[in-house]
């Protein structure tokens, strides 16, 4: 079965500026990505996509060669992950001259992830379902402390008669670690509508993933305290 790992970077990043290549214990963000993907394809089959001539360059740094910059169409707040990576997928396979059976995406803002996890992901997948994603137990819970504004006052998200949390149906989160997509699924259907997919459980700790300043303070202390 053909994998082409792809790995998402765009440039403009509001919340902790140029987070993509901001150092984290020594490391450019993007290169724990880059390291993970390079242990499990080819350097051929990995498309890195990104518009930001700056983040090209550090990731040729980290040892990849990234034939294409993405369309700045592809690079603005309102174009989607689905978009993007079938860009870079079509890209792949015409320069390449292969077709791809599924995708393995690695988003950089998860850097805990592990190489084991993400072979694990890929050993539970086959043509046959949609997808398989990573996934953390969820904080909250619709039938318990999550809760929906209506006329004004706030309805529980989900009716049930659960008075103690742990008797509530579990409920999980994806964590944006692991993605591994079925190419013809992706083609045909919006990722949001697949109904064949499976989780893959990660640890809060692995599942660490870097959106705000605190999430990064948060990543700093995890490192330290793992040391």
């Amino acid at each position: 079965m053909n994998f082409l790992v792809v790995i998402t970077a765009r440039g403009g990043s509001k919340g902790i500026p140029k987070k993509n290549i901001k150092l984290l214990n020594g490391k450019p963000l993007i290169q724990y990505s880059i390291d993970i993907a390079k242990k499990i394809a080819d350097k051929k089959d990995i498309c890195f996509t990104t518009d930001s001539d700056e983040i090209i360059a550090v990731a040729e740094n980290c040892g990849l060669k990234i034939p294409f910059k993405r369309p700045a169409e592809l690079a603005t707040d309102e174009a989607n992950s689905q978009d993007v990576i079938l860009h870079g997928l079509e890209v792949y396979e015409k320069l390449n001259n292969k077709t791809y059976d599924a995708i393995v995406l690695l988003q950089p803002t998860s850097p805990f992830r592990t190489l084991e996890q993400v072979k694990d992901c890929i050993a539970l997948y086959d043509n046959s379902i949609d997808m398989i994603v990573s996934a953390k137990q969820a904080t909250a819970n619709p039938y318990y402390n999550l809760y929906e504004e209506n006329d004004g006052f706030l309805k529980p998200s989900k009716e049930g008669n659960y008075t103690r949390r742990q008797d509530c149906p579990e409920v999980w989160e994806y964590n944006g670690a692991i993605y591994v997509i079925n190419s013809k699924s992706l083609r045909t259907q919006k990722m949001k509508a697949f109904n064949k997919v499976k989780k893959y459980i990660m640890s809060e700790e692995t599942s660490i993933d870097i959106d705000t300043p605190l999430d990064w303070k948060i990543a700093e202390f995890h490192l330290q305290n793992s040391k």
